[in-house]
C-alpha cells in the first residue's frame, strides 16, 4: 500500500507526458510531420460551416445565409480569418453545382484546447440555421468534431469503466459467495492500476504515451489482477481444506500457484514487449503501460496478497450469498473459493467424455477451430474513417455531406517542403509546377493552397485526391502518384519533400506493420517457447501450448471477419460494417491475446505437471490437474468476457472491433481449447508431454514437494503420530505409492528416483 501511495503521489506530482502528433506517425508521414512540428506554423484548428440547399434549386437568400454565418462567428469573439464564397481575394470554396458552399474560418488560441471554446460558435451557427429554413446549415471540423465525438468517446470510457468494476465484483460474489474473497482480487487488481499509473508518469518522461493507454491499463490490470489472485486465493483454501496451517497452506500456494503467476506474469509481458518491436508510438507506449500493469499485479499478487491473506485467514470464507440460498431454499450450495468442489457436474461430464474419446473430441474440438479461422483468411483491414463513429451525430452526416459536395477537400495530402527559403523564384517556380502536374494526373483536385511558416523555411502544400478522401484504393493510388511521380520530378528537386496527409498516413503505418509484424510474431513466439520450455521442462508441453494459443488467436480473427467484416453482428451490435477491420487491431489482438490465454494454460499445467511429479500417470494428472482449476478458470474467464464485452457496446467501431474480439477469443480459449482439446491432445501423447531431450537437462527443475497430507486433526501439517508420510495429495492414497508416501516411497519415506519416462526429483522451490 506503501508503494501504491507513493507511486501515485510522485506520478501526480511529474504528471504523465503525452504523445506529440507526429510521434505516432510513420515513414515520411513521421518525417512531415517532425518538420511541420518544428517550423513554427500557427496552431490553429480550422472549421468549416456548409450551407447546402435542401432541394434542386438554390434558393435566392443563399448569398445572403453566407453573410449572416460570417458575422454570426466573428460576434462570438473566438473566430479569425474567416472566409466566405463570396470574398473578392482568396475566397471559400463553392461545389460544382453551386448548390453546396464553405464558410471557413479558425479558432482563435490554442488547437488541443480549441474545442473547450467553440460551444458559442455552434449555438451561433445554429440560431443562422433557425433565420434559413430553407438551407442546411451546419458546423464541422477540428474543434467541433473535437468537442462531440470527445464527448461521446469520453462517456463510452466512463461508463465501461464504471460498469467493469461492479461486473467484476457481481461474478465474483456469484461465484464464492463470501464477500471479502470478491472484494480481495478488485482490491489487488486496482492498487496494481494505481501503482502502475505512477511508474508510467515516471517512465513516459523517455517514451511518450497515447491518451488511450491509461484506458488500456485498466482493462488489462483488472483482467491479470484478478486472475492471479484467484489463482492464488484458490490453493490457499484447498490447503487450508486439506487440513494445512495457516502459514503452511501459504508456503505451498506460493510455491505453487505463485510460481504459476510469475511465469504466466513473464509470459505477458514478454509478449507485450513485442510491440516496442513495431517502432510504432501507439503500440510503444501500449507496451510500455501493459507491461507496468502486469507487473505490478504480478509482484503484488505474490508479496501483497499473502500478507492479506495471512491477516484475513478463514475469514475470508464467511459467507454472503450462499448463507442467503440455504435461509431461503433451506439447501446448503456447497462450494469452495474458485467454483464448486472437484470442477462442478459439467466439468467433470465433460472431461469424462473427453478423455474416454480423446480421438473424437480432438477431430471434433479442432474442426470447431478451424471452421472459426476459415474467415480469418480473407481479413482484410483498412481505415474505419469517419465511420468508426457509430450513431447518430450531427458532426459526423456534415463531414460526410462535405466530403460528397467537395471531393478530396477533407482529407488532402499535405505536401511538405523544407529549404533555406521556400519563397525564393525556384521553388515557387517548381511549386507551380507541382500544382500543373498534379493535375494533370487526373488524380489531384481543388482545393489547392500553400502555407508558409513564419521563417520561410518550410511550406505545406495542400492538394485535394480524388477517391473518398478514406484509405480506399483510389486515393492511395493518387498519393503514390505523387510520392512516386510528380514530387521528385518537381519540388524535390529543389527541396526537402515529404508527402503527409490522412491517406499517407495510413499508408506509411500499413507499410511499417508490414515490414515489422513479421519480427513481432517470432519474437513473441520464440521467446514464450522458450520461457515454457523452461518453466515446465518439456519439449511438447511447451510446442503444445504455443500451437493451442495460435488456434485461439486464428479462431478470435475468424469471428471478427464473420461479424465486423462480412456485418453479421450488424443489428445485435448496432453498427454499420465498413467491410474491413481497423488496421491496428490484428497485431495488437495477438499480442493482447496470446499473453492473457497463457494465464489459463500456465496455471492448468501447474497442476497437472505437479500432479505428474507426485506419481499420478499422465491421465489422472490431467484428469486431476482440470477439476481443481475448473472453477477457478470459469470465474476468471467470465470476468474477461463481461468486461471484454462491454466495450463492444462502444460508439467507437474500432473499440467495439477490440472489445468483441477479445471476449470471443477468451470464451473459445476457456472453453473449447482448455476443457477439450488440451486434455484430449495431453492424454493421447501420454508419457510423451513431459518429453525432453537428453542435451536439455541442464535446464532447472523448479517443481513444488508437496508435504504429507496430515492426520484427521492435525492442523499444522506435520502429520500424525508415527505416520510422517501419511497421505500424498488430494486424492488420498491415489496420489501416493502402498503406504501413503508422496512419490511411492516405503513408509512414507524419501523419495525413490523414479524409472518412468521423463520423471525426475522434485525440488522445493520457497
Amino acid at each position: 500500500m506503501g508503494f501504491v501511495v507513493t507511486a501515485t503521489l510522485v506520478g501526480n506530482a511529474v504528471g504523465t507526458q503525452k504523445m506529440e502528433p507526429w510521434e505516432g506517425d510513420s515513414g515520411d508521414s513521421r518525417k512531415a510531420a517532425t518538420v511541420l512540428a518544428a517550423a513554427g506554423f500557427p496552431d490553429a484548428a480550422g472549421e468549416s460551416v456548409l450551407i447546402q440547399a435542401r432541394g434542386s434549386a438554390v434558393p435566392a437568400d443563399f448569398r445572403q445565409a453566407a453573410g449572416d454565418v460570417r458575422e454570426a462567428v466573428l460576434a462570438t469573439g473566438r473566430v479569425e480569418n474567416v472566409r466566405t464564397p463570396y470574398d473578392p481575394e482568396a475566397p471559400a470554396p463553392v461545389s460544382a453545382d453551386g448548390r453546396s458552399a464553405l464558410v471557413t474560418f479558425d479558432m482563435k488560441g490554442e488547437r488541443a484546447t480549441a474545442k473547450d471554446r467553440v460551444k458559442p460558435v455552434i449555438d451561433a451557427v445554429a440560431q443562422v440555421q433557425k433565420a434559413h429554413p430553407d438551407l442546411r446549415i451546419d458546423q464541422a471540423g477540428d474543434a467541433s468534431s473535437g468537442l462531440m465525438i470527445g464527448d461521446a468517446l469520453a462517456g463510452d470510457l466512463v461508463r465501461a469503466e464504471l460498469l467493469s468494476v461492479p461486473l467484476t465484483f457481481g461474478i465474483l460474489l456469484a461465484a464464492f459467495g463470501a464477500l471479502l474473497a470478491a472484494v480481495v482480487p478488485l482490491v489487488v487488481a486496482f492498487t496494481a492500476y494505481l501503482g502502475s499509473l505512477g511508474l508510467l508518469a515516471l517512465t513516459s518522461q523517455f517514451l511518450h504515451v497515447d491518451s488511450a493507454t491509461t484506458n488500456l491499463m485498466l482493462l488489462i490490470g483488472l483482467a491479470v489482477g484478478v486472475d492471479y489472485s484467484l489463482f492464488y486465493i484458490r490453493r490457499e483454501r484447498e490447503e487450508r481444506a486439506k487440513g494445512r496451517g495457516r502459514e503452511r497452506a501459504l508456503e505451498i500456494a506460493a510455491a505453487t500457484s505463485g510460481r504459476a503467476v510469475l511465469i504466466s506474469g513473464v509470459t505477458v509481458i514478454v509478449a507485450m514487449a513485442g510491440m516496442f518491436l513495431t517502432g510504432n508510438g501507439v503500440f510503444m507506449g501500449f507496451a510500455q503501460g501493459t507491461i507496468l500493469v502486469v507487473l505490478t499485479a504480478m509482484i503484488g499478487s505474490v508479496t501483497v496478497l499473502p500478507a492479506i491473506l495471512s491477516l484475513i485467514g478463514d475469514r475470508i470464507e464467511a459467507r454472503v450469498v450462499h448463507g442467503a440460498v440455504r435461509k431461503v431454499t433451506g439447501r446448503t450450495w456447497r462450494r469452495r473459493l474458485g467454483g464448486r468442489e472437484g470442477g462442478g457436474r459439467v466439468w467433470n461430464a465433460i472431461l469424462t467424455g473427453v478423455l474416454r474419446r480423446p480421438v473424437v473430441s480432438v477431430l471434433l474440438a479442432g474442426a470447431v477451430l478451424v471452421g472459426l479461422s476459415v474467415p480469418a483468411f480473407d481479413l482484410r483491414t483498412g481505415e474505419a474513417g469517419l465511420a468508426d463513429l457509430q450513431g447518430d451525430y450531427p458532426v459526423v452526416d456534415t463531414l460526410r455531406r462535405i466530403g460528397t459536395a467537395f471531393p478530396g477537400g477533407q482529407a488532402p495530402a499535405v505536401v511538405v517542403l523544407k529549404a533555406r527559403d521556400v519563397t525564393a523564384p525556384e521553388v515557387q517556380r517548381e511549386i507551380q509546377r507541382f500544382k500543373e502536374r498534379a493535375f494533370a494526373t487526373g488524380e489531384a483536385v481543388e482545393p489547392f493552397g500553400v502555407n508558409v511558416n513564419p521563417d520561410r523555411t518550410v511550406a505545406a502544400v495542400s492538394v485535394g485526391l480524388v477517391g473518398s478522401g478514406a484509405s480506399d484504393e483510389v486515393s492511395e493510388h493518387a498519393v503514390r502518384t505523387l510520392r512516386e511521380r510528380v514530387v521528385p520530378e518537381t519540388v524535390g528537386r529543389v527541396t526537402e519533400a515529404y508527402v503527409h496527409g490522412a491517406v499517407a498516413g495510413v499508408m506509411d503505418f500499413n507499410a511499417q506493420l508490414g515490414r515489422t509484424v513479421p519480427l513481432v510474431f517470432t519474437f513473441v513466439l520464440l521467446l514464450a517457447f522458450l520461457l515454457l520450455l523452461a518453466s515446465f521442462r518439456s519439449l511438447v508441453a511447451a510446442v503444445t501450448a504455443i500451437v493451442l494459443n495460435l488456434l485461439s488467436v486464428a479462431a478470435a480473427y475468424g469471428v471478427l471477419v464473420v461479424v465486423f467484416q462480412y456485418g453479421w453482428g450488424e443489428d445485435l451490435l448496432n453498427f454499420e460494417s465498413t467491410g474491413s477491420i481497423v488496421s491496428w487491431l490484428p497485431l495488437f489482438l495477438f499480442v493482447i491475446l496470446f499473453g492473457l490465454s497463457m494465464d489459463y494454460h500456465v496455471f492448468i499445467l501447474s497442476r497437472i505437471r505437479e500432479a505428474f511429479d507426485r506419481g499420478m500417470p499422465t491421465e489422472q494428472a490431467v484428469t486431476h490437474g482440470i477439476r481443481t482449476t475448473a472453477g477457478v478458470v470459469s470465474s476468471a474467464a467470465f470476468i474477461m468476457v463481461g468486461v471484454f464485452a462491454i466495450f463492444g457496446t462502444m460508439s467507437m467501431l474500432s473499440f467495439k472491433e477490440m472489445g468483441i474480439g477479445l471476449a470471443a477469443a477468451i470464451l473459445i480459449d476457456a472453453t473449447i481449447v482448455r476443457a477439450v482439446l488440451l486434455p484430449a491432445t495431453m492424454k493421447l501423447l501420454g508419457d510423451a508431454n513431459w518429453y525432453l531431450p537428453r542435451w536439455l537437462n541442464w535446464l532447472p527443475v523448479l517443481e513444488h514437494e508437496p508435504e504429507p497430507e496430515p492426520e484427521d486433526g492435525d492442523t499444522d501439517g506435520t502429520g500424525g503420530p508415527g505416520r510422517p508420510g501419511q497421505g500424498g495429495g488430494s486424492d488420498g492414497d491415489r496420489d501416493g505409492g502402498p503406504n501413503g508416501g508422496p512419490d511411492g516411497g516405503p513408509d512414507g519415506g524419501p523419495d525413490e528416483p523414479d524409472p518412468r519416462p521423463g520423471r525426475h526429483l522434485p525440488v522445493t522451490v520457497g
